[in-house]
Formats: structure tokens, sequence, C-alpha cells
């Protein structure tokens, strides 16, 4: 998720890291914050792959800073990235969002449909965070209100993610 977020903020503009710390914190800091000790090890490892390039460039005030690009070898792995995202990407609501938020960079409306396809069948299975053995349990089998209410939210959500998904895929062609 975090190698995914830096790629697609860079393939917008260039930034400086402490820039690039500060939209993925955006993106995902409510659920997970961005440490520096996680971003500039993914930094070191996406630049020695060749997905990044590094300038330095003169500091305004302070020290000159270091202004990270994305290599074509970046935005080719942008793009695979998102063509294929992994399970884990569409399952998990978080993981989801950071490939939605760069959706766009992919440019075929067909392979972003089919993104968004995945999501909705993975939508589409029954599921719940609570089962009566193998049984989903629907919020309306529960006495507890706290557990019905966490039921209640999910239901509503992704009634709104699959209506969204829905006229989203019909609007691409898909």
């Amino acid at each position: 998720m975090l190698e995914l977020a830096i790629l697609g903020f860079l393939y917008d503009t260039p930034l400086h890291g402490y820039e690039l710390r500060k939209r993925i914190a955006a993106l995902t800091g409510h659920v997970k914050p961005v440490a520096e000790s996680t971003l500039y090890p993914a930094i070191k490892r996406l630049e020695k792959a060749g997905l990044l390039d590094r300038a330095t460039e003169p500091g305004s005030v302070a020290a000159p800073r270091h202004v990270l690009s994305l290599t074509e070898a970046g935005r080719r792995e942008l793009h695979r990235r998102l063509a294929e995202p992994d399970p884990r990407d569409i399952s998990d609501e978080n993981r989801w969002f950071t490939v939605l938020a760069f959706l766009r960079h992919l440019d075929d409306a067909a392979a972003q449909a089919g993104v968004l396809r995945r999501r909705l069948a993975f939508l589409e299975e029954p599921a719940s965070f609570f089962y009566d053995g193998d049984r989903p349990l629907r919020a309306e089998e529960l006495d507890d209100p706290f557990r019905r209410g966490v039921l209640t939210i999910a239901r509503a959500t992704s009634r709104a993610e699959l209506t969204w998904l829905r006229e989203t895929i019909a609007s691409l062609g898909g």
C-alpha cells in the first residue's frame, strides 16, 4: 500500500520526502500513520529498483532538499500494480482506497472497469463480521446493539459503494 501511494503521488509531480509524507498521511494516516522509519526505506527500495530518481535542489531557507520523481520504469510499475492489484488490495478497504485514489492513472477504461468489477464481485459475496457456525449473521438477528450497529453501518457503506461501482463501471463502458 505504501509503495503504491508513493508511485501514485509521484506520477503527478516530483515531490520532496516531507511533502510526499504529508500527502500519504492525508490519504492513509487516519488508519495507519506514516512514520519516517517506514517511508524512507520504502523510497530507498523503489529507488534501488530503478522506479524513482532523486535530485538535489537548493533549499529555500535551510539545507538542500531531495526531490523524488518517477522514472519511466516507475510509471510502468504503477500501471502494472493498478491493472493487476493484489487480492488484498481488492478485499481490504484501506488498501482498496489507495488503489482507487490512483486508478485514474490507468489510461485504459476497460482495465479500470476490470479492477472495479473485481471489487464489485468481492462485495457481492455474502459476508459478515459475525457468524453462527458458517452462516453469516445479519444485523436484524443480533440482540447486541453495538454489533448490530457494526453490521448496520457496514451494510449502508457497502450499498453506497455497490451503487457507485455499478454506475462507474457502466460509465466506463464495461
